[in-house]
């Protein structure tokens, strides 16, 4: 069984006990989370579309930790001109697992 749920603006595709990365998310690790925006929820071929959201449907996961990715470089630069800006950027993540998924 698995379903597709928008967490923190994003569409995943989730299924039991699979760990992802998302967006940070407010909560302590080991604490629980419960999302109820599930777009699509499939069971054995028994596929549930939304419109926009399947009633009833939930799925929980709990947080892993939360860290930050690896860094991106922002290099910007005018040719002939003198100018050149480099900047970096670290994108704060939460990695949950999916406990369970509710029909």
């Amino acid at each position: 069984m698995y379903a597709i749920v928008e967490i923190a603006g994003q569409q995943f595709k989730v299924e039991k006990g699979r760990k992802l990365y998302v967006h940070r998310l407010a909560g302590d690790e080991g604490s629980s989370l419960s999302f109820d925006k599930i777009l699509l929820t499939d069971n054995d071929g028994q596929v549930k579309v939304g419109t926009p959201v399947v009633e009833g449907a939930a799925v929980s996961a709990t947080i892993l930790k939360h860290l930050k990715d690896d860094k991106v470089i922002v290099f910007k630069k005018k040719r002939r001109k003198g100018y050149q800006v480099k900047n970096g950027h670290r994108q704060c993540l939460t990695q949950i697992q999916i406990d369970e998924i509710k029909a």
